[in-house]
């Protein structure tokens, strides 16, 4: 079996691939800036017996599109799995300090623009396969609502993917199955420092009484890529502690 995961250098996309290397899958990683990074998951998943390398793109312009579309299926002949999991960072990355109207133009070039052109073009291709698996990242208060600017940010562009991935699967069966996972309040780069406040919300918001780990984003991840959930597809699945509100 043979994968790609953009935005795989860290955080949840480094959880994805390593978890589906240890599956049994050879695994590309993606990257825009972070080379080092994605090297060193390159060699750990090369450390689990697996193959991968490590592949560049900016996601922000639809010209890189095709090219590394190419270039993905180019390296082994062919790829079962390809996960839609890079996006913008506006919490803890430069585009924090965009105003409003910017981080929202980001979000919708690379979060909703990219998982969008990319699973259309990639799910051809694995129609042509005759088989192939497309996995989206969505936000799990997306569809209830958040205050705040980052808030209705997330909530339009993850909505976006949310709503594509339940329609593209239409688009695409039998032969593709396409879903995505929602996540809740995951510890990743912002989760670890965020102030005493924040900790406390995530506590109080979600049954489970914690954080989730990229790792529990991955492992749902490694299910739905795998052949027990060969009769799930159109589905947005949360991963959140329960969180309901």
């Amino acid at each position: 079996m043979t994968a790609l995961v953009t935005g795989s250098s860290t955080g949840i996309g480094k959880a994805i691939a390593l978890e589906l290397a240890d599956a049994g899958a050879d695994v590309l990683i993606h990257f825009r800036n972070s080379k080092d990074a994605a090297q060193e998951v390159v060699e750990q998943i090369q450390q689990r017996g697996r193959k991968s390398a490590a592949l560049s793109a900016d996601l922000a312009h639809r010209e890189n599109y095709s090219a590394f579309i190419d270039q993905a299926f180019g390296e082994w002949g062919a790829l079962d799995l390809w996960i839609n999991n890079a996006g913008v960072d506006l919490l803890t990355g430069a585009e924090a300090k965009l105003d409003y109207d910017h981080k929202l133009e980001k979000l919708f070039e690379v979060d909703v623009r990219g998982t969008v052109l990319l699973s259309r073009e990639v799910g051809l291709r694995m129609q042509q396969q005759g088989t192939g698996c497309i996995l989206n990242i969505g936000w799990d208060q997306s569809d209830r609502g958040m205050e705040g600017d980052s808030g209705e940010l997330f909530a339009a562009s993850k909505n976006a993917i949310m709503g594509f991935s339940r329609s593209l699967a239409v688009s695409l069966a039998p032969d593709v199955r396409v879903n995505c996972i929602a996540p809740g309040w995951i510890q990743t780069a912002w989760g670890e420092t965020a102030s005493e406040v924040w900790q406390e919300r995530v506590k109080q918001e979600t049954p489970m009484k914690c954080w989730g780990k990229p790792e529990d984003i991955a492992k749902m991840a490694r299910f739905l890529c795998s052949r027990e959930a060969a009769y799930i597809t159109g589905q947005v699945i949360n991963v959140n502690g329960g969180a309901v509100r």
